[in-house]
């Protein structure tokens, strides 16, 4: 069995008229390119750590999981190695546009802020500083691009788009659910600086969250002990590999491809300690 669909980390098998299986893999990317490593044991953490989310979200939004039981899945996925990495979803009529909450000051935010410029509409005061907490949290939209980069776009563009009803409710929903899965983060110890949602229909017409939700690639999550503005916080992803990268940099623009066993084994320990502390798990692999 082929899949339809492989990206940067998922890969994705039609099964069905109504079903997709997802399966995320070990692959690590950076700067738009997968890298020639794996960091043993990562999809199963963002499966788990998905999953964990998806469960405790289900009061505010329907999701796209069915279950993630291989063996009630067909034969090609009954093998260890798509254990607890593997789940069966509805298929979705994604929406064009995914969601950004944004809490804090930081990434593409930051770099128009550092500009004086305005963000998906957006216009803050002056005098915030890198990774300070914003005074309100804010929505920063993206049409998604089949090929390239996704383009940020206002709200006032995705409202033409999907009109004020729609845009209204999915507003509501990405507020709901960033504050209240912020705070039990901020519980276990943890700063929820941002997070990305995509939402889509299934086949009985009901808005449904799908794709992945409040995993170290579709958000970002700081220490809340060593949190302080004005410099760029450690996060719980692959920035500590990224930042090796570019460190190591060459003259020519490129990036070294012999990326040390001690980088890929710190980037694995991030990972997996963030789905230790927000779910508690003392034996993550």
């Amino acid at each position: 069995m082929e899949p339809i669909y492989s990206g940067k980390v998922r890969e994705i098998y039609d099964i069905s008229e109504k079903r997709l299986v997802i399966v995320t893999t070990d692959r690590i990317s950076a700067f738009d390119k997968i890298l020639p490593v794996e960091v043993a044991g990562k999809g199963i953490v963002l499966n788990r750590l998905s999953n964990f989310w998806f469960h405790r979200t289900g009061d505010i939004i329907r999701n796209h999981i069915i279950h993630g039981r291989v063996e009630d899945m067909p034969e090609f996925f009954r093998r260890d190695y798509f254990r607890e990495r593997t789940v069966m979803v509805e298929k979705l009529d994604m929406l064009p546009f995914e969601f950004v909450v944004r809490g804090y000051l930081f990434g593409s935010m930051w770099r128009a802020y550092e500009k004086g410029e305005a963000f998906c509409g957006i216009t803050l005061p002056g005098g915030y500083e890198q990774a300070q907490k914003l005074a309100c949290p804010v929505l920063t939209p993206a049409l998604k691009n089949d090929t390239g980069h996704d383009e940020y776009v206002s709200m006032k563009e995705v409202e033409s788009r999907l009109g004020a009803e729609l845009t209204e409710r999915i507003t509501g929903i990405c507020f709901r659910l960033y504050k209240e899965c912020g705070e039990y983060a901020f519980s276990r110890g943890l700063i929820l600086a941002d997070a990305k949602f995509e939402f889509g229909y299934n086949d009985r017409g009901e808005l449904t969250l799908g794709d992945e939700i409040f995993t170290p690639d579709s958000g970002r999550y700081w220490d809340a002990r060593n949190y302080r503005a004005g410099i760029s916080p450690g996060s719980y992803d692959k920035q500590f590999l990224r930042d090796w990268l570019l460190e190591h940099k060459a003259d020519d623009g490129s990036y070294p491809e012999n990326i040390p066993e001690g980088v890929i084994a710190r980037t694995q320990r991030l990972y997996q300690e963030c789905l230790s502390r927000l779910t508690g798990e003392s034996n993550v692999l």
